[in-house]
């Protein structure tokens, strides 16, 4: 990596769940040392509300994101992309990290389902930012 901050691209299917909630830890817990994206394959209307109230009982506000749309412009822009279940969706680029977050979906699940998967990517955000410190 160069001496500018590493960038990590989030991509789920519908960029309203899972990528968000990694997009909030990461800016959360990296502050401005890492630059965050996140997109989706086909983008929903708006963030997953069940979403939005797990990452709230983190302190973590993340009402004001909205889902975007995957561009290969934001896959170049990035060092590492991380994709939640879009598998083939995501273009490839030479020279990129790539790693692929096995994680349940949280559409049209619970608050009690949705907190499970909300602290599996708090986990998987603090060791991405240590091997990004490194």
């Amino acid at each position: 990596m160069t001496d500018t901050k590493p960038s990590v691209l989030f991509v789920c299917i519908h960029n309203a769940g899972r990528s968000q909630m990694a997009a909030g830890y990461l800016r959360h817990l990296a502050g401005d040392r890492i630059e965050v994206r996140s997109a989706g394959s086909m983008p929903a209307d708006q963030i997953n509300p069940i979403a939005v109230e797990a990452m709230r009982e983190e302190g973590i506000d993340i009402t004001a994101e909205q889902p975007k749309v995957l561009t290969p412009e934001a896959v170049q822009a990035s060092d590492v992309v991380i994709t939640m279940g879009c598998g083939d969706a995501c273009p490839y680029y030479p020279g990129k990290r790539y790693e692929d977050w096995k994680l349940d979906d949280p559409a049209g699940q619970g608050i009690d389902a949705v907190r499970p998967i909300r602290d599996d990517i708090r986990a998987r955000i603090e060791g991405l930012i240590a091997s990004l410190a490194g």
